[in-house]
């Protein structure tokens, strides 16, 4: 295990029994997680994404492979042992989990209790963390008086209590709304920024991966299909698995390029100034339009982020003048025919 590693997952397997027979949710996973990076895992409803997490801490023990956390491999250690060690895995869940008879702080300060430390010291280490995640005033709050994103902010205080070097955030946002889940996507950057905290974010959305994550796994019929960079996936994605993610709504290639119709450019801002028009600037030195297909692009501190996809001329000398203004300007584009996917 390198010594920038955290977590290194080898050769994991699990498999279930059912009335019908043996189900495999995970086949045959391999991967490393480095320490203080924010790691993705992202795959369809059933992949077996939120099983690997759980077997991350081991709260599913793996049918076969190893689990190493810290140099140490969890799938050997059991009892007290085992409880130890997942105290250095906090785990933050879709919907919650907290505790309705208690309040922000009494939440917060539950698994500091059952492991023996005062209530003065566990009082005063849950008013720090209602602090961080902008919670001050709602200490004497229950859960029932708290909006979606204030429940996540205090269950994301309360899995960070006992100091833990690893947070493990199954579909945490799936539950909230998209302004709702910037703002926890903006918490668990400055926490990962400011604490050093290593972070494993499980989820469907392409879009919280771009946002947070420094590298991806994609997972799909429980295998590995893709890790990478974000960047160099977004980019670049080689598998069906990683297309399906990233491209517009799922679709391949092939939806944007009917077979009478002009090919299409997929042009990927990856913080280009948003002040510059590259399509309107494109259309009037090439003098001829473009159709515009799909657009999904945001404005980030005055830069842009996303990709467009636009169908290009029919003319091949137009298309190739177009393609290169693309390419003077330092953009990331691919054409995109039905051969793609």
């Amino acid at each position: 295990m390198s010594s920038d590693s955290i977590i290194q997952i080898q050769s994991l397997e699990k498999t279930f029994q059912s009335k019908s027979g043996t189900v495999q949710a995970l086949k045959d996973i391999n991967l490393e997680i480095r320490r203080g990076e924010i790691f993705g895992i992202i795959g369809m409803s059933g992949a077996g994404k939120s099983t690997l997490v759980r077997c991350i801490n081991l709260l599913e023990r793996p049918t076969a492979g190893r689990v190493l956390f810290d140099g140490m491999d969890m799938t050997q250690l059991g009892g007290a042992q085992l409880r130890r060690v997942r105290q250095s895995m906090g785990m933050i869940f879709q919907q919650f989990n907290l505790l309705m008879q208690r309040t922000a702080e009494s939440n917060i300060r539950f698994p500091l209790e059952i492991t023996g430390v005062s209530k003065r010291k566990a009082k005063a280490r849950a008013e720090e963390l209602l602090e961080l995640v902008g919670l001050s005033d709602k200490a004497d709050a229950y859960p029932s008086q708290l909006s979606g994103g204030q429940k996540q902010r205090v269950a994301i205080a309360r899995a960070l209590a006992p100091n833990p070097k690893v947070l493990l955030c199954d579909e945490a946002t799936s539950a909230l709304d998209p302004t709702t889940t910037a703002s926890i996507l903006a918490l668990l950057k400055d926490i990962n920024r400011r604490l050093g905290i290593t972070i494993v974010v499980i989820t469907h959305q392409m879009s919280v991966i771009e946002e947070i994550c420094n590298r991806v796994a994609i997972i799909d019929s429980s295998r590995i299909a893709e890790i990478g960079d974000v960047e160099d996936i977004f980019f670049h994605p080689k598998t069906a698995a990683a297309q399906k993610l990233v491209y517009p709504e799922g679709r391949h290639s092939e939806t944007f390029s009917a077979r009478d119709s002009a090919p299409c450019c997929r042009i990927v801002f990856d913080g280009n100034s948003s002040f510059e028009p590259v399509i309107a600037g494109m259309v009037l030195e090439c003098k001829a339009p473009v159709n515009i297909m799909y657009a999904d692009t945001k404005d980030i501190d005055g830069k842009a982020y996303g990709q467009i996809v636009v169908q290009m001329p029919k003319e091949e000398a137009v298309r190739e003048k177009m393609l290169h203004y693309l390419k003077l300007r330092g953009l990331n584009f691919e054409e995109v025919s039905g051969d793609v996917g």
